[in-house]
């Protein structure tokens, strides 16, 4: 099974994933985590670029649609393991809720592997910003409203799960596990 989980920048998807990891290991279950950007050389570029004060723009946005792309195709034949549950912090989702134009977006990621199942952490705009350092030219309260409207449109044409991420950390992951336990046959009454 492959998991995806997205969210605006502060919403703990790190933290929830080591936790969902925990927990499904600890059910017996082989699991092996993701992030994107990777660490690659070109998931190394996209870091320096995603820095640069013109990061917003058009120009600069086309070219980390096909820097993410191309990276993104390098974890391909590692997202067909199937004896593995496969947990990605961030997929080509992210791509079309952050970047423009849209239909750039979508024909770079044609090929790239869907999700079967999306865990969409959703959080306040306002907590969004106060979780992060403000360093990243889009950590401003006006881009990730407008990102947060686009996840919550585009997680509607898969198969998904919202989570309320402005609870507390344990109150998500337990959200998080009760959501993910009828995909694997887990009893979702049993967790706390």
């Amino acid at each position: 099974m492959y998991i995806v989980f997205e969210g605006i920048d502060g919403s703990g998807k790190s933290t929830q994933i080591q936790l969902l990891k925990e927990w499904l290991e600890a059910n017996g279950l082989s699991v092996e985590t993701f992030v994107e950007p990777t660490d690659s050389e070109v998931g190394k570029l996209i870091r320096e670029v995603l820095q640069r004060p013109n990061a917003q723009t058009e120009e600069v946005q086309k070219t980390l649609a096909l820097l993410f792309a191309a990276d993104r195709m390098l974890l391909m034949d590692k997202l067909e393991d199937e004896s593995k549950i496969i947990i990605s912090d961030r997929s080509f989702i992210s791509s079309l809720a952050y970047q423009e134009p849209v239909e750039w977006v979508e024909v770079l990621n044609k090929y790239a592997k869907k999700p079967d199942l999306i865990i969409l952490l959703d959080l306040d705009v306002a907590k969004s910003v106060s979780r992060t350092s403000g360093e990243d030219t889009f950590e401003n309260e006006e881009f990730l409203a407008r990102v947060r409207g686009n996840y919550l449109n585009i997680v509607k044409n898969y198969e998904h799960q919202i989570i309320n991420a402005n609870n507390g950390v344990n109150k998500v992951s337990s959200d998080i596990k009760k959501a993910v336990a009828p995909y694997l046959g887990i009893c979702p009454d049993c967790i706390r």
